[in-house]
């Protein structure tokens, strides 16, 4: 009995001593995380943030790369209603001469108007596609820029990362351990 009593005591130190163990162990896997290593020394990792969209609109070429697309986007548009017309009045002369038309006359019509039709919806999904990457392309030294910048701001400030907060995509940012770098991205655009 005495020997049950004694290993069931040492049981629970045992167990006591193991769960102390567990928990300084997990402290410190925590705390190593919330530390990056810095010659040899730790310390708190610190980040940066900014507002993308909002740093990107700030370039003083963002205003011309809009013109430039929607001057394009005005034309295909302005082509697309050109077309549509187009195919609309083909279509009401073949409504008026249908009950006029021999079978041959109005089935080759139908063909035309099936085929101006295919096109149509072609040319609609085509501008749509290149109205895509030209604004792509128009953008991407903006792009390219402002990425130079925040890296080149996160390198200076020694940042362990840069978050885009647009979106709503992060909620709440410790003051303490991250920065609001929207003025200094933003100054450093204007040069």
């Amino acid at each position: 009995m005495k020997r049950i009593i004694f290993l069931f005591i040492s049981s629970i130190c045992l167990i006591a001593s193991a769960q102390e163990n567990i928990n300084k162990s997990s402290v410190s896997t925590t705390d190593t995380a919330l530390y990056a290593r810095n010659d040899g020394q730790y310390s708190i990792s610190k980040f940066g943030f900014l507002s993308y969209d909002s740093a990107l609109q700030s370039m003083p070429d963002y205003a011309l790369a809009q013109r430039q697309t929607a001057a394009l986007r005005s034309k295909y548009e302005q082509e697309t209603q050109r077309v549509e017309r187009e195919f609309n009045q083909k279509y009401e002369q073949f409504l008026e001469g249908l009950r006029d038309f021999p079978q041959t006359i109005l089935q080759k019509r139908q063909t035309e108007l099936q085929e101006l039709l295919t096109k149509n919806i072609a040319f609609k999904e085509e501008s749509r596609r290149l109205l895509a990457k030209a604004e792509q392309d128009i953008f991407a030294p903006l792009h390219a820029r402002l990425s130079a910048v925040i890296k080149e701001i996160g390198t200076k400030r020694g940042y362990s990362f840069i978050l885009n907060t647009d979106n709503n995509s992060c909620p709440f940012i410790n003051p303490l351990q991250g920065e609001d770098i929207n003025g200094i991205v933003k100054e450093s655009l204007s040069k």
